[in-house]
């Protein structure tokens, strides 16, 4: 057995009258991949934030290589060889690579050159792949990811905390990310990785550590572990992991789109030629490698996006009235039509919430324009802020605490509960389980096919192939903005799902 790196004894931390963290003893060895699982809101991030000298314990010791520390900050932490990459990135989007390495690693302006030699021999090392002189806001949510995991290396670390690191990357970015810990792993370094995601738990783990509303339930042996097992410890229960898929026979057209054409705002050409009809009563799910143009589909419906001319987007109102062309219509003209959007971004906060406000104020910003004179009518919106924190349990202290303050999850329950409790006609949810642990993500699912039930058309984008292939009733793929087939998903086929996601094939409708 591994000699340990890190022993935590008894540490709890607190935040008012909320126990983040209560009484929690576990140990971390030295070489090898830990994953720290847990629901939303279980104290994972909060814990290793101790570790980094984000936060300090109320109660509890810290030992590091058998010697009891004090971690009162992250200066603390990098120079007893631990270091952190947060959820949310910390590079000042002006610099280059090699500038935010240097911020607050010790190095003077005229030390550059060394900087870089040091970057491409970290590179080197564990496979990584990134331009020195690249600034921050031209790189992909990948490459600042690799950036982060640089900075913490150049700075000495000998164990890695990730927090959520899979959470934004695409499978094949997901599993480039995978090789890395591999490789600092035969190197001897010691990496922890907060997640959700089961069967990346099992893919890159050696052990696993589960934590349950604060507390410390176990730590197992990957290769003892299994999906159930894991759940159960996770949950506290049995967890059903089958996706619902109810048959809805009276469907209605709601949405019919015709030569959808659409440039970024980099000039590339991102949608081309798009045709396809969206049906009240199913899920339509959008499948395609990211960036092939499944967030400018979503917004072009939304009036988010500018489209070329010659192409329609027809929305067909609920019984049976004349059809209303969306195109030329403003965000909240089409909002009112009946159709929403809940787009998860990159960044959660990017998006419809503003991390300074709670709950309920987050709720008010649908129907700010529905009070009377300069007053507002605060009481729907805090009785819809407890409706989605109960049917989410979403972990908040109060309805008025910062959505900032949440965790990564809860702050997307928040989001995409108060898109489902509008009750729309249209209902257009882009990565909507993204970084929701998985007895939260299968609620999403059951909402889903609640919102389907009761008539609703949904747009599904997603990322996770096999949710794709269990909850959609077709599924349209996305190949260099074109659509390379409709699918249904009930007979369709993994191996013909990712076939279609990398080659352009004329699209052929699988019936409704």
């Amino acid at each position: 057995m591994a000699e340990a790196a890190i022993t935590l004894q008894n540490v709890t931390k607190r935040f008012g009258s909320v126990e983040a963290n209560r009484d929690v003893s576990m140990e971390i060895r030295r070489g090898e991949i830990l994953a720290l699982l847990g629901e939303n809101g279980s104290g994972k991030t909060t814990l290793m934030n101790m570790l980094a000298g984000i936060y300090y314990p109320d109660e509890g010791k810290i030992l590091v290589d058998g010697k009891h520390v004090n971690i009162r900050d992250p200066k603390d932490a990098y120079a007893l060889g631990i270091g952190m990459v947060h959820q949310h990135f910390k590079l000042v989007d002006v610099f280059s690579a090699v500038e935010n390495v240097m911020v607050g690693g010790g190095k003077k302006r005229g030390d550059v050159r060394e900087a870089r030699a040091k970057i491409r021999e970290i590179c080197d090392k564990y496979g990584f792949s990134v331009d020195p002189d690249k600034k921050v806001y031209d790189m992909s949510v990948s490459e600042k990811q690799t950036l982060e995991i640089i900075k913490v290396l150049y700075r000495g670390a000998r164990i890695l905390i990730l927090d959520e690191p899979t959470a934004v990357l695409t499978p094949q970015e997901t599993e480039k990310l995978f090789a890395v810990m591999r490789n600092m792993k035969a190197d001897g370094k010691t990496v922890v990785i907060i997640t959700h995601k089961l069967h990346e738990v099992l893919s890159i783990s050696d052990r696993v550590a589960i934590l349950r509303k604060g507390e410390y339930i176990d730590c197992v042996d990957t290769e003892t572990a299994s999906t159930e097992s894991l759940t159960e410890m996770m949950v506290g229960k049995k967890v059903d992991l089958n996706i619902e898929r109810p048959q809805v026979e009276k469907k209605q057209l709601r949405i019919e789109v015709k030569g959808l054409n659409c440039y970024n705002a980099e000039g590339v050409q991102v949608l081309k030629n798009v045709d396809f009809e969206l049906y009240s009563g199913e899920i339509l799910g959008i499948a395609g490698v990211s960036g092939n143009g499944q967030k400018e589909l979503l917004e072009s419906i939304a009036g988010l996006q500018t489209v070329l001319p010659g192409a329609s987007i027809i929305y067909h109102p609920p019984g049976g009235k004349e059809g209303v062309e969306l195109i030329g219509k403003t965000p909240r003209q089409i909002r009112e039509l009946g159709v929403h959007l809940s787009f998860v971004p990159e960044d959660r906060l990017g998006m419809g919430l503003v991390g300074t406000m709670g709950m309920w104020e987050n709720m008010m910003l649908k129907d700010y324009s529905v009070g009377r004179g300069i007053f507002t009518d605060k009481k729907k919106p805090r009785e819809l802020a407890e409706q989605v924190r109960k049917e989410l349990k979403v972990v908040t202290p109060g309805l008025s605490t910062p959505v900032r303050r949440l965790s990564g999850g809860n702050v997307q329950k928040v989001l995409v509960g108060r898109e489902i409790a509008a009750a729309p006609a249209v209902l257009m949810t882009a990565y909507a389980v993204r970084g929701l642990d998985i007895n939260a993500s299968y609620t999403i699912y059951q909402l889903l096919n609640e919102q389907k039930l009761s008539g609703v058309a949904v747009l599904y984008v997603g990322e996770d192939l096999d949710v794709l292939l269990e909850l959609c009733d077709r599924i349209l793929v996305l190949c260099g903005g074109q659509v390379s087939g409709i699918l249904d998903g009930r007979s369709a086929k993994k191996e013909e799902l990712g076939r279609k996601m990398t080659t352009v094939e004329v699209a052929a409708d699988a019936g409704v």
